[in-house]
């Protein structure tokens, strides 16, 4: 089984011998769907934090089958979208604890970059300390939000659809986000933050 496939095989591209791939009949359809429409989400978000592509192929095919085998039961409590990237969050975590290592986008050279960028178009300053650290330690939906707005470049709309959210509640947990980061850092508010009643 390739390590982009689920199950048999459920990615419909070449099986790599020349003859397509065939999904299984007994899986399920809205699983496909799902798989078909999470796989690159599920790809970029496992390698910013894995540093191989190969890597996250391992671990996102084995969060599918994870998901495909509870598959009835996140169905079945309504709030699917969270609950898989939940799976994921683990798969990605497992996977750096057993390697005993950060997150590639905290040692990588072009993903640091990227971060360098980040500090700017999130107002932080570059000689806050530990910015790459304070980011690790936000709430599970306002990291997920900060990764795939900041450093895989997703619009909100996008975001929104993967999380399973309304664009405005992205947007809310991009600025919570933020004002936890001037927090965490120490850094002073930015002058437009001191106007509103903000809760």
């Amino acid at each position: 089984m390739g390590d982009g496939d689920v199950g048999t095989d459920v990615s419909p591209q070449d099986g790599g011998h020349g003859q397509p791939v065939q999904a299984p009949p007994d899986l399920p359809l809205d699983f496909e769907g799902f798989y078909l429409g999470h796989q690159e989400f599920f790809h970029d978000f496992a390698e910013i934090h894995l540093g191989s592509r190969r890597t996250a192929e391992q671990v996102v095919h084995q969060v599918f089958l994870e998901i495909l085998g509870g598959w009835d039961g996140l169905l079945q409590q309504g709030d699917l979208e969270q609950q898989t990237l939940a799976v994921l969050h683990r798969g990605v975590t497992r996977r750096l604890d057993a390697d005993g290592r950060p997150p590639a986008f905290l040692i990588n050279g072009p993903i640091a970059m990227n971060l360098e960028a980040v500090r700017k178009e999130m107002e932080l300053s570059s000689s806050a300390d530990g910015v790459y650290e304070a980011i690790l330690e936000l709430s599970t939906r306002q990291f997920t939000v900060t990764v795939l707005r900041h450093l895989l470049g997703y619009p909100t709309k996008r975001i929104a659809r993967y999380m399973g959210l309304d664009a405005r509640t992205v947007d809310y947990h991009g600025r919570k986000a933020k004002e936890r980061l001037r927090i965490r850092l120490g850094l002073p508010a930015a002058p437009k933050n001191k106007k509103g009643t903000g809760q």
